[in-house]
């Protein structure tokens, strides 16, 4: 994960589905922010919208 590049943002969403997030996160000990980053992170690559995974910008290939 790359934690040097950060952009805040404003999240609307529904209380119940924050709270589910919130318990996921808590089960895969990660916080909130990063079970959220993680969610849509794998969405986008099951996708194929993210062309590029972190791996692959800093030059290492996926095995």
């Amino acid at each position: 994960m790359n934690h040097l590049a950060r952009k805040s943002f404003l999240l609307r969403i529904d209380p119940t589905l924050l709270e589910a997030v919130q318990r996921w996160a808590d089960d895969d000990l990660r916080s909130l922010n990063g079970q959220i980053e993680f969610l849509l992170r794998k969405v986008l690559i099951q996708s194929g919208r993210n062309k590029e995974t972190p791996e692959k910008k800093e030059g290492k290939e996926e095995e």
